[in-house]
């Protein structure tokens, strides 16, 4: 299983930039994904999840408004896209796969639960 992110880059606070994961290797129909980040010097810390059957999410408090997490099934694709970008938005960004069927929305705010991480994509904000 490979999960491969991209899209991070340099930006302006107040700008937007869309992250992608693409995920292959297997069939990801009934599993969840996830985004996390990591900030220089802090723990990596939990930003979204989406569960491939339907689509639901759930967001940190601290993206709600700004981040909107989507899949395209079709193409084993999640997407990040992020809107009004702060300079604490600051981290890399990494995708990950949860494969156990119907994990709770607290166990998939926990790094332990996802099997497959991908590599990471930065994303700074700045002006």
């Amino acid at each position: 299983v490979q999960l491969q992110a991209s899209g991070g880059g340099l930006v302006q606070p107040g700008g937007s930039l869309r992250l992608s994961c693409v995920a292959s290797g297997r069939t990801f129909n009934n599993d969840a994904m996830g985004w996390f980040r990591q900030a220089p010097g802090k723990e990596r810390e939990f930003v979204a999840a989406i569960r491939w059957s339907g689509g639901s999410t759930q967001y940190a408090d601290f993206v709600k408004g700004r981040f909107t997490m989507s899949r395209d099934n079709a193409k084993n694709t999640v997407y990040l896209e992020m809107n009004s970008l702060k300079a604490e938005d600051t981290a890399v960004y990494y995708c990950a796969s949860d494969t156990s069927y119907g994990s709770t929305w607290y166990r998939l705010r926990q790094q332990r639960t996802y099997d497959y991480w991908g590599q990471g994509t930065l994303v700074t904000v700045s002006s």
